[in-house]
């Protein structure tokens, strides 16, 4: 008994992606069969008893069908999704209650009745079952309306736990949905008689006003936005699974498209990517989590929770089975022959189609998208008069918990009808006692009809400040939260998660080379084109403090008057200039691609009249440049000083909008400066002195040089500032890092000589010392300092020879010598120069830096002893701190250092220099090695990393991808790249390949 009862593998290699040829499931099939041959295949009699069987729609209406008593789980399945005319119906399942009360889905591959205890008794209901990361997936705009009425039984249900703003928020695009446009006696009357929320009652002024705002949109809008806006929350999609980790604590697990996750309450506190798993299992209670080895190291690659029961147990491991193959895999996993004597173990798999099958489904048929509009129910759920539909006697019984729901009828008076694909039609539902013909005011939305217009945020709606910051703030801040749809309101989203393959992709190469041809192909467009996409992006970055640190400050009443002063009427005007920069570019830009008469239009196919105007105006902000040195440094001290203001400013630092550390931010103003100057000088560079834009360009040029020149020193100093300040955060063990005077110089990964052999270790060198520190001592990503050499009397020399070690050097300091090597020549070479530069720049100091160590380094002794049980401390603490619930909380992963930790390379202070010079951000097609179609993503690539967006009016990427260590390449010919302007990013086994618009994109 001691055996495990269930495995899966998940994949054989780390990272593999959908469509890798070496991943292979196993199902419960038989070689050669398919789900329809299995259920044919399966003895029916005739005689049998028939079984009522009541199913609970998405709408809350209960339908009663009558099955065979030896019917398997998917014949009752396909007769439901036959019934409801549903073509995406891999999305969805049938769950039902157990004896214990818990939810578990009906499975295709059993007869029903072997499921379901009491069958004539249970009440089983419609669901969805797997929720894509991204509603614009979702092909259908009726499975889109299911969708809406989940995220509507999940709020009832306090499954989708949120704010009050998104609660109400959410409630009203669910009544514009419903009854239609806004009127407050009928929305009232409606929501006395209709629960959408708990307690609703006290948040239904906030319903009402939100309503208020939504005249005119579509029923199909209104479900849109509802996804959109709860696919943002955590809580989407999350099934909890209540459990405990190996020391008891009390946790919550739960599976979605991007792997295993475990929460504390209502706190996401891990996720377990499917990338990172290696094999999934459970025994008896235990459920088992087999890490890749290279994900933790050589320590505890199995974690193990324990539920509350085996079923419970077995039930949740079928379900991240299914999710994996659903969301991960190409293809169906493959038969398994199955034993002759015994078996081991669980044989269940996933047997419906993975999302890439059921997105190419519905691609390759053809099949035309249905719009549809929604009438009041009256008369029961109705189908086309296909013949499979007819299979199955139905019959509707109302919920009589529920008013009179709303639900699709179909069409009967058309030959079109007799089409299972017939269109069908929703018409908002008005209160019984309003007029007739007031139903018809919505209308499904006509092909050809303009962009449909969304609500008008810039925070997400989950934000607290939502409406009393935005609407009341001075600045009249209202960039559009916008949902865009085609002509005929079936354009699928460009981005797929990042976890995902291009299934369900947008496929544009047709269009986009349409454009192509149809835009201007001079280079001063496409160079005009980037100072648009970087200003974006920009004006993005500067949004992080003027409106989400803002927010959260206030919210906390965590700044000091003075310091909010000092900030914000140092920013604010800036950000407001800016955004009137944006505007002005943007409509340019539009002209220039316009299809006016050709003499009209080359008047506005030139950028150096904009530039040079705004530059101009922009000299008038230098004070408010100059201030942003005494901005940086007296937030960090009142980040010391103040441990409220600490604890927001390192909260907000875990935010997925603050992408990068947050004084960061801060120096975007001066820096982009420097990029008007660069991408001005590739202007004037381009154009001929003669042509008209040349002066305009070369005299803007002129002013931001002027400007330039006078901030370069500032600008070095607060990098060199914010650098220090940066680490500060990110070490253990030194208090004042950002000592006058002192420089930071290289931080990188080297192994260094133990009595345990060579060990990692990542090195920070600074103008006056060398620090060295490991990480995982402690729960959080920070690193801990292990010991620290004053460069002063310092000696580096080369010492292969001697320990046999490939690129080895010693450092001889006046406490200790220390043997380090390289992970190539190339860093070896690097690290040399970079500590004999600085050793000589330390003799050349006046002050020694010794005084100041032992100040700033807390606690620390440099005998060699102690230095040797501190590193066996970090070995012990790397192993205890890898538990199951290791949160990694109130600490950033994604700067530099950690990058360099995992890649095994290093930085220096001029390479930061350099990476500010060349921020770029715009569109690119993306694909994978395995994958067939390209996705089209708003990139940003800034700090040696790649930003993934939707659209650039993201708020927040959705992935990202350090590039410390990549090689950048043209594709060769067996990667089978038939395109023009690819470029290859590989690193190890992981390759990207990415197409720009045009030759000069593809150079930059």
């Amino acid at each position: 008994m001691g055996e495990i009862e269930g495995t899966y593998r998940v994949l054989q290699t780390p990272g593999s992606r959908l469509g890798v040829q070496k991943t292979t499931g196993v199902s419960t099939l038989e070689p050669g069969q398919n789900l329809s041959t299995a259920m044919a295949s399966s003895p029916a009699k005739t005689h049998e008893r028939d079984l009522p069987i009541k199913i609970k729609m998405l709408d809350n209406t209960v339908e009663v069908l009558d099955i065979e008593s030896k019917y398997y789980g998917q014949t009752l399945l396909t007769e439901v999704y036959k019934h409801l005319n549903l073509i995406e119906s891999d999305y969805f399942g049938i769950e039902f209650q157990n004896i214990q009360s818990y939810w578990i889905w009906l499975e295709p591959m059993k007869p029903v009745i072997k499921q379901v205890r009491r069958p004539k008794t249970t009440m089983l209901r419609l669901a969805v079952k797997f929720f894509p990361p991204d509603p614009g997936q979702l092909q259908e705009e009726y499975t889109r309306y299911l969708f809406a009425l989940q995220i509507k039984r999940d709020l009832a249900e306090e499954r989708l736990t949120c704010s009050d703003n998104t609660a109400a928020l959410l409630v009203s695009h669910l009544l514009q949905s419903e009854i239609g446009d806004f009127d407050e006696s009928e929305d009232r009357e409606h929501l006395k008689t209709n629960q959408y929320l708990p307690n609703q009652e006290r948040i239904e002024g906030k319903i009402l006003e939100f309503h208020r705002k939504h005249v005119g949109q579509t029923p199909a809008e209104s479900d849109f936005q509802v996804l959109e806006i709860a696919r943002k929350l955590e809580m989407y999609g999350i099934r909890f699974h209540l459990a405990s980790d190996r020391e008891g604590t009390k946790i919550n697990l739960a599976v979605s498209h991007m792997g295993v996750l475990v929460f504390q309450g209502n706190t996401k506190i891990n996720t377990f990517n499917w990338s990172k798993v290696r094999k999934l299992s459970f025994k008896r209670k235990r459920f088992l989590i087999k890490l890749h080895p290279e994900v933790c190291g050589p320590y505890q690659d199995t974690l193990e929770f324990l539920l509350g029961s085996r079923d419970e147990c077995k039930n949740f491991w079928k379900i991240c089975v299914e999710y994996h193959t659903f969301f991960r895999l190409f293809d169906q996993p493959k038969p398994k022959a199955k034993a002759v004597f015994f078996t081991r173990g669980s044989s269940f798999r996933y047997s419906g189609r993975t999302q890439k099958q059921l997105v190419d489904y519905i691609k390759d048929s053809g099949m035309k998208k249905t719009p549809y509009e929604s009438v009041p129910f009256t008369e029961g759920l109705r189908t086309p008069g296909s013949p499979a539909s007819a299979a199955v006697p139905f019959h509707s019984v109302h919920s009589s918990s529920t008013p009179t729901p709303v639900l699709p009828i179909f069409a009967e008076t058309s030959p079109s009808s007799l089409d299972p694909r017939a269109p069908y039609t929703r018409i908002p539902e008005k209160n019984t006692a309003a007029p007739a013909e007031a139903a018809g005011r919505k209308l499904m939305q006509q092909p050809g009809s303009p962009m449909l217009q969304g609500v008008g945020f810039g925070i997400p709606v989950d934000h607290p400040q939502l409406s009393s910051l935005m609407l009341k703030s001075p600045l009249g801040l209202n960039p559009a939260f916008q949902v865009n749809l085609n002509a005929a309101g079936q354009g699928s989203s460009p981005l797929l998660s990042p976890v995902l393959s291009d299934a369900g992709g947008a496929r544009i190469e047709e269009d986009d080379e349409m454009k192509r041809k149809r835009y201007p192909t001079d280079k001063a467009y496409f160079i005009a084109k980037e100072i648009l996409a970087t200003e974006r992006t920009y004006l993005k970055d500067l949004e992080v403090i003027t409106v989400w640190f803002r927010s959260a400050v206030i919210k906390e009443n965590a700044m000091p008057e003075g310091l909010m002063t000092l900030l914000f009427s140092n920013i604010d005007p800036i950000y407001e200039f800016h955004r009137g920069f944006l505007k002005e570019i943007e409509q340019r830009l539009s002209l220039w691609e316009g299809k006016t008469n050709a003499h009209v239009k080359g008047d506005y196919q030139r950028i150096g009249d904009v530039m040079l105007r705004n530059m101009r105006t922009l000299k008038e902000f230098t004070s408010y440049l100059q201030k942003h040195d005494e901005v940086l440094t007296e937030l960090e001290k009142a980040t010391k000083r103040l441990k409220k203001l600490e604890t927001v400013y390192k909260e907000f630092e875990l935010q997925k909008v603050c992408y990068l550390p947050l004084n960061t931010f801060l120096l975007k103003p001066i820096q982009r400066l420097m990029h008007y100057k660069l991408i001005l000088a590739r202007l004037c560079k381009h154009y001929t002195a003669e042509h008209r834009d040349f002066a305009d360009c070369r005299n803007a040029l002129k002013e931001v040089t002027e400007m330039t020149s006078r901030l370069q020193h500032s600008l070095i100093r607060l990098e060199n500032f914010q650098k220090l300040t940066e680490l500060q955060h990110d070490l253990i063990g030194i208090d004042n890092l950002t000592a006058p005077g002192r420089e930071f110089i290289r931080e990188g990964c080297l192994y260094k000589l133990t009595k345990k052999g060579l060990q990692q270790r990542m090195f920070f060198l600074f103008s006056d010392m060398l620090l060295y520190t490991s990480k995982g001592v402690t729960g959080t990503n920070q690193f801990k300092i292990h010991g620290h050499l004053p460069l002063h009397g310092m000696l580096v020399e080369e010492s292969e020879n001697e320990w046999a070690v490939p690129h080895c050097f010693t450092i001889y300091s006046a406490q200790k010598t220390i043997v380090v090597a390289a992970s190539t020549r190339l860093e070896m070479g690097k690290w040399m120069e970079d500590l004999n530069m600085a050793i000589e720049m330390a003799k050349k100091s006046t002050e020694k830096s010794d005084m100041l160590l032992e100040n700033s380094v807390c606690n620390r002794s440099n005998r060699s002893s102690d230095e040797v049980s501190l590193e066996q401390e970090s070995e012990d603490d790397i192993h205890s701190s890898r538990s199951s619930l290791d949160r990694q909380s109130h600490h950033r992963a994604n700067t530099t250092m950690h990058v360099c930790w995992y890649r095994n390379t290093s930085v220096s202070m001029t390479d930061h220099s350099v990476a500010v010079e060349n921020q770029l951000s715009g569109y690119l097609l993306r694909k994978f090695k395995n994958s067939n179609g390209w996705q089209k993503l708003w990139v940003v690539f800034t700090n040696f990393c790649l930003f993934f967006y939707k659209t650039h009016q993201d708020d927040y990427p959705l992935a990202s991808l350090p590039l410390l260590g990549y090689a950048v390449s043209s594709p060769v010919e067996a990667d089978g790249i038939q395109k023009d302007y690819v470029f290859k990013l590989q690193f190890k086994s992981h390759v990207y390949f990415f197409r720009a618009e045009s030759k000069y994109t593809f150079e930059r």
